[in-house]
């Protein structure tokens, strides 16, 4: 007597147990050591009456990802194609594609444009013809490059549901999507949407999560992060107040300097010792983050930076603590440190350092000291310490540092900004000043606060309120798959798709605020990064903590920069350049000093093409850390070392585990661990890249529960020797780190 089955149309029919083998024996295809007799056996399927036909694909699924070791990690590719079949199954019922999955395009466009799931600007640039060519050009294929976890991933947080949940996208027409909606605005707009899909569903270049999730849909936020600047005074507060809200309202993470607002006790109007200081105007922001939350998704998630000088530095540090005043707290806030050199100079000489109130260095010197860096910061700062009127606070720097130390080592913050060294290599240096940086630690661009001008009412009582626009830093962020994209000739051909494609996400972006859309209009800034570093370097057999490691990753670099640069200044030839171009160092030829440039590639000609071209973008290069996104890849994240060879996670629907990319004989000993590996080494090679990057990188300390303070303080010590501009968390394995989830 036949089982009865119940599938997921609701019929009821006698179970097919060959299909079930043909669908076991069609996932297994083409790996090797992937028994399909194994799986099925293993898999121990109960098959009662009325089981669900999707029950059974669920425990199939399952066992083939816990099959997943380092002994065979291809299992996982297994379990992706059992996930992608059910993929197909859920859509192909849900759009009536009569079991024919990347069928009727058109028709799915149409659909979910009327349904208010899709942007009406694909249907409206693209004609019918146009459409139905673009999705014969679709490689369906390309799915059996994903993993389980980068499958399971892309469709429970970035593949196209209705408003009950329903999956109506695949990913193929997902990337072309994509694609097609940032080629919305170009001239041959077939050509770049092919160009844009080729890229992506290889996984050579894998869009932030914004662009990946929101490009093709109504609501196009595309940026990932965006950095403010906060002025002393009630209107700039609560203006960044309000703007912080808006940015979290659309999903994206902010950044912000809060180093100009007074020092507790300082003065109000003459009146002494009423200043509240920065804890009070941090909490405020603390409890927006939680009122104001990403998407009904999570909190919204801020960092905000205090300079180390300012007198509410010790506040500052203790604000993620658990002892003393919990009114003097903000536990969802990020903080980070502004660090200049004089301070790592005297942690280093063990000499004393001063803090101060900036108000009152604006009041009796007349000056911001925050506008300033390097010998001319310092010569100001020796200002500050030798007028009498500024009350000073002498601290020996080291017990400063202690407490940034225990903090890192404990909660794996505060983040660290070496501000010297990201303005001495800002490109833009003429035009501005770098204040901070965003939630990942990349982004490094100049920051102004916005200016309250004045209002006026009518008399119909509308008041209308003035503002002149500082510069509101927006993070527009790709990354390469370094494993699919190192040589020479693909890095000139990807980077040429990926600059024009990071660069129309400016003109296609939804502004949650108009200060985002005026400074990313005025700078074209993009942010270029890289994930599966580490995955490159084990599958060319090179050791973490080698000096041939720190030979390969500087040519690498180098022939990143130099063809993005190159892509920047012939995409400016043809549509403009940024309008800050002019006496930039792009344009004086002063990026492209100071650097042990290699004899490979034309230097001087790019050099003498920027300045002749210009350049579309006046910021290109930023790591971010690529955690989600990298998953979808197959990837390891960011610029880091693998945490683990192989990765299990639970979750409430089932134990996601995941293996290292080309995990197999000749990588298993290649491949070392974080946790394991000399953290000099990790700032070493991050001091290489850095040479190269006109932005920053998210990077990351990893640490034992044994570490010594010694060894902290030699990792921030070097790092900012090496030149790096920032830090990012210090990962102790004691300790649990939220991320934003937007850069990644």
């Amino acid at each position: 007597m036949s089982i009865p089955v119940v599938k997921r149309d609701g019929s009821v029919v006698p179970i097919d147990v060959f299909k079930i083998k043909k669908v076991i024996a069609f996932a297994c295809e083409n790996w090797e050591g992937c028994d399909p007799l194994e799986l099925e056996m293993d898999a121990h399927v109960q098959f009662r009456g009325h089981i669900k036909t999707e029950d059974i694909q669920k425990m199939v699924i399952q066992t083939a990802v816990e099959k997943i070791s380092p002994e065979n990690p291809q299992w996982e590719f297994v379990a992706g194609k059992l996930y992608l079949y059910d993929i197909y199954k859920k859509v192909c019922l849900h759009r009536n594609l009569e079991k024919r999955p990347y069928t009727r395009f058109y028709e799915f466009l149409e659909s979910a444009t009327e349904k208010g799931l899709y942007t009406p600007i694909v249907l409206e640039t693209y004609s019918r013809k146009e459409i139905e060519e673009l999705a014969s050009y679709i490689v369906p294929e390309r799915d059996y490059q994903f993993k389980y976890v980068g499958i399971k991933t892309l469709s429970d947080r970035y593949l196209i549901k209705d408003v009950d949940g329903k999956l109506l996208e695949l990913p193929q027409e997902a990337f072309m999507g994509i694609a097609m909606f940032l080629a919305s605005k170009e001239k041959d707009r077939l050509h770049w949407a092919r160009s844009f899909y080729d890229v992506i569903s290889k996984f050579e270049v894998i869009p932030a999560t914004p662009t990946l999730s929101n490009a093709r849909k109504p609501l196009h936020q595309l940026s990932s992060c965006f950095v403010g600047t906060v002025d002393d005074s009630l209107d700039s507060i609560f203006d960044f107040v309000t703007t912080f809200a808006q940015l979290s309202k659309y999903g994206g993470g902010v950044g912000a300097d809060i180093s100009r607002i007074r020092a507790q006790g300082s003065e109000i109007r003459g009146f002494k010792n009423v200043a509240g200081g920065v804890i009070p105007w941090v909490r405020i922001l603390n409890d927006t983050a939680v009122a104001v939350d990403q998407l009904g998704i999570r909190k919204g998630a801020l960092s905000l930076t205090l300079n180390v000088y300012h007198n509410d530095i010790y506040d500052f540090l203790n604000l993620k603590t658990t002892s003393g005043d919990d009114r003097r707290k903000a536990h969802d806030i990020y903080p980070a440190i502004g660090i200049p050199d004089n301070f790592m100079r005297a942690v280093q000489e063990r000499s004393d350092y001063f803090l101060f109130d900036p108000h009152l260095v604006r009041k009796h010197l007349g000056f911001e000291i925050s506008d300033f860096y390097g010998e001319e910061f310092e010569r100001r700062f020796a200002m500050v310490l030798e007028c009498a009127q500024i009350p000073k606070t002498k601290v020996p720097a080291i017990q400063i540092m202690k407490l940034i130390l225990k903090s890192s080592f404990e909660t794996g913050l505060p983040y660290l900004f070496f501000r010297d060294a990201a303005n001495r290599g800002n490109p833009n240096k003429h035009a501005g000043v770098i204040r901070s940086t965003n939630l990942c630690t990349e982004i490094m661009q100049n920051m102004s606060s916005t200016e309250i001008t004045g209002s006026k009412v009518d008399g119909d009582g509308n008041v209308t309120i003035h503002k002149q626009a500082g510069d509101l830093v927006v993070c527009n962020l790709s990354s390469l798959n370094l494993i699919k994209v190192h040589e020479e000739e693909d890095l000139k051909r990807v980077l040429d798709v990926q600059v024009r494609m990071l660069d129309n996400v400016i003109d296609l972006n939804f502004y949650p605020v108009r200060e985002a859309e005026y400074t990313n209009r005025k700078y074209r800034a993009i942010g270029i990064g890289t994930m599966n570093y580490h995955g490159l370097l084990a599958s060319k057999g090179i050791v973490w903590e080698s000096e041939e490691h720190l030979e390969y990753v500087d040519k690498l670099y180098e022939k990143i920069a130099y063809y993005a640069i190159d892509a920047s200044s012939r995409l400016a030839k043809e549509k403009g350049s940024y309008s800050h171009f002019e006496g930039s160092d792009w344009q004086k030829g002063e990026f492209f000093e100071g650097r042990e440039l290699g004899e490979r590639s034309d230097w001087n000609g790019l050099k003498n093409r920027v300045r002749s071209d210009g350049l579309r973008n006046g910021y290109l290069l930023a790591v971010a850390p690529t955690g989600s996104i990298s998953l979808i890849a197959g990837a390891t994240a960011g610029i880091d070392p693998i945490f683990s060879k192989i990765e299990r996670t639970e979750k409430k629907d089932g134990v996601i585990v995941a293996a290292v990319p080309q995990l197999d004989d000749s990588t298993y000993w290649i491949y070392k661990e974080a946790h394991k590996i000399d953290q000099n080494w990790v700032v070493k090679a991050a001091g290489v890249r850095q040479k190269w990057l006109d932005q920053a990188q998210s990077l990351n300390l990893f640490v034992t529960s044994d570490a010594k303070a010694i060894d902290l303080l030699s990792y921030y010590t070097n790092a900012w020797k090496e030149g790096c501009k920032s830090v990012y968390y210090m990962r102790s394995k004691a300790v649990e780190v939220e991320e934003c989830e937007s850069c990644q």
